[in-house]
Formats: C-alpha cells, sequence, structure tokens
C-alpha cells in the first residue's frame, strides 16, 4: 500500500492532484509574505515547478504534503524578498500631509498592493479556510514592518495555526528560533497600531448600504454627503503618491480638489479586495469614462475609516481594470485617465 501511494505521488497525474488542492491557500500565504498580488501569483507558478522538479525528493512519513508545500512557498517568498524588499503604505512611511500641498510622488518605491477579491473566492473548497481578516490591507501593511523571517513566523503561527515544530521545519530552523521571531513579531504589530476593524464590523447588509450611499455621493460629487459617511479620525492615501491625509475635514478639502480637477462627472464599479468593499472611479473624458482610480475601503461601526486609493497599471491589469466606459456606463477598450 504504502508503495502505492508513492507511485501515485510520483507520477505527474497522481501529483498534480493532490497538490491542485493547496493553490488558493499558497496565493493567500505568497500575498501576506509579498504585498503584492502580481508577485505572488508569479511565485506560485514557481512554487509548483519546484514542487514537481521535487516531487521524489517528498517523504510522506516525515511531514505533510502541506506542510511539505508551505516550506518550498516560504523559501520562494524569502528569495524573492531578499530582491524586492517591503512594500509600504504612505501611512507607514511619512507623517500626514497638509491637502493643500502639492501632491509628491514616491519615487523609487515598491508599494503595498490590494489583493482582488476573486483570487482568492475561488469556489473551491480550500478557499474556505482562508481567513479573511488576515488579508485585510491594514493587516498586510503591518507585516510590511517585519524581517521576512518574522513575517513567516507570524503568518505560520498566528495566521495559519501551525504548530511552533511545524513552522521550524518550513522556515529550516528551531521551534525555539521561530517562538523568538514570533514574539519579536507580535511586538512590533502592536506597536505599528494597527485597529482591529473587524471587531466594529457592522453587519454584511449595512456595510453595502453604507458603501452604496458612498458611491451614490462620490457621483454626484457631494463632498458634504462624503464626509457624512466618515469617521472622524479617517485616513486617505494613495499610492503612488506620498501624500495621505487624517480626519474628516481633510479628507473633505482633499475631495473638494479632486472635484475642481477632475469634474463632476463619474461612474463608479463595485469591486472586493482583501476581503474589502471598493470600487473603480472612471471620470469623464470626451464622450466616454477613462479609469481613475481603484479605491478600497474600511467600514467600521462608526463610518468608513480609511480609503486606500490606488493609481497604478500594475494593480489596474491584476483587477482586469484595463479599458474605460462609454456615454452608457458600459466597459469598452478605451485608456484610462492622464
Amino acid at each position: 500500500m504504502a508503495e502505492e501511494r508513492a507511485r501515485v505521488t510520483t507520477t505527474e497525474e497522481g501529483f498534480e492532484h493532490r497538490i491542485a488542492p493547496f493553490r488558493t491557500e499558497l496565493l493567500a500565504y505568497c500575498y501576506r509574505m509579498l504585498g503584492s498580488a502580481h508577485d505572488a501569483e508569479d511565485v506560485v507558478q514557481d512554487i509548483y515547478l519546484r514542487a514537481w522538479r521535487a516531487r521524489e525528493q517528498y517523504d510522506e512519513t516525515r511531514s505533510s504534503l502541506r506542510t511539505w508545500l508551505y516550506r518550498i512557498a516560504t523559501n520562494a517568498c524569502l528569495t524573492a524578498l531578499d530582491v524586492r524588499g517591503r512594500r509600504p503604505l504612505p501611512s507607514g512611511m511619512v507623517a500626514a500631509s497638509d491637502p493643500r500641498e502639492p501632491l509628491v510622488r514616491g519615487e523609487n518605491v515598491a508599494w503595498l498592493q490590494p489583493l482582488p477579491d476573486s483570487l482568492v473566492d475561488a469556489g473551491d473548497p480550500a478557499s474556505a479556510v482562508i481567513d479573511r481578516s488576515s488579508l485585510r490591507l491594514a493587516f498586510a501593511a503591518a507585516l510590511q514592518h517585519l524581517s521576512a523571517r518574522q513575517r513567516g513566523a507570524l503568518i505560520l503561527r498566528d495566521v495559519l495555526s501551525f504548530s511552533a515544530s511545524e513552522a521550524a521545519e518550513i522556515l529550516g530552523t528551531t521551534a525555539v528560533s521561530v517562538n523568538s521571531s514570533l514574539q519579536r513579531a507580535r511586538t512590533r504589530v502592536k506597536e505599528v497600531g494597527i485597529r482591529q476593524e473587524r471587531l466594529s464590523e457592522p453587519s454584511a447588509v449595512e456595510q453595502r448600504a453604507l458603501i452604496d450611499r458612498y458611491m451614490k455621493a462620490f457621483e454626484r460629487a457631494d463632498v458634504e454627503g462624503l464626509k457624512r459617511l466618515l469617521t472622524k479620525d479617517v485616513v486617505m492615501e494613495m499610492p503612488p503618491m506620498i501624500n495621505w491625509f487624517a480626519g474628516r475635514g481633510n479628507y473633505g478639502l482633499f475631495m473638494e480638489w479632486v472635484f475642481a480637477k477632475s469634474g463632476t462627472d463619474w461612474r463608479l464599479k463595485p469591486v472586493g479586495a482583501n476581503g474589502q468593499p471598493g470600487f473603480a472611479a472612471y471620470q469623464r473624458v470626451g464622450d466616454g469614462y477613462a479609469l481613475h482610480t481603484l479605491q478600497i475601503l474600511t467600514v467600521t461601526g462608526e463610518g468608513i475609516s480609511r480609503n486606500s486609493v490606488f493609481r497604478d497599471s500594475e494593480v489596474f491589469a491584476v483587477f482586469g481594470l484595463t479599458g474605460g466606459l462609454d456615454a452608457n456606463g458600459m466597459v469598452n477598450a478605451r485608456g484610462r485617465a492622464s
């Protein structure tokens, strides 16, 4: 029986059948490690290639297939991080800005990117095991303050619930080292002040109703209507610009500038990312609407507490936002706003 299982493992069809169910959770893991959906997809491809090449080395009497795949994934992510480094958001780099100051582009910065819900809501049983709260942008941003190995220890132990010995096997170290890295990681995450937004989240129905109200106010260029839906300490950040704003008043000042500069005729399309609601914003250009930004919102019981705004061609491509809208709001192949 053991020999038969081994033969199934090492045949192409049998091996691919066994490792296929782990793809979605490995993608989520790589996103947490790397902070980029694009990079995560590339690394997962590399993981499966590495696993295929090393399939005859896998010994199921020594570790589970899942643990073995996570070790390959971790090595691939650590290699990638040696080259790419961390991906911050503006609020993790500099002090808040005055919205009346000129916008400044963060040169040579690889920014944290959002993860489309569609990549982890695959409709398969494996996607059900993913903790969506651990994909939130706030948590992903907090992970960027950790060293690569601290990041791995925190995700493996606190998010994925591997034991200390399993995490040590995955990271190629000792349980003592894993626990030490985990303690330092937990301390650092607390220091950067990540709020537990999910503790005060409204229901899905209430959340959708608030987002619908926000989108309608945005399409009307109704700044006061937008402000009424925000928490008093709301944050807006918008990589690749390094500027970010805190507070309802500053948020409103910036939106007044946006509508004065980019017009008051907009169309919005709902988008889901990182388990959070959002939308793609299209501004009127000529006889249609050009893609302007992707905006991901954090919703609490008190209102919208954060708006993470992205304007990056790589992000747009991952979300399938490659065109514009016609005059009737239908998708076409037009470009995006300048």
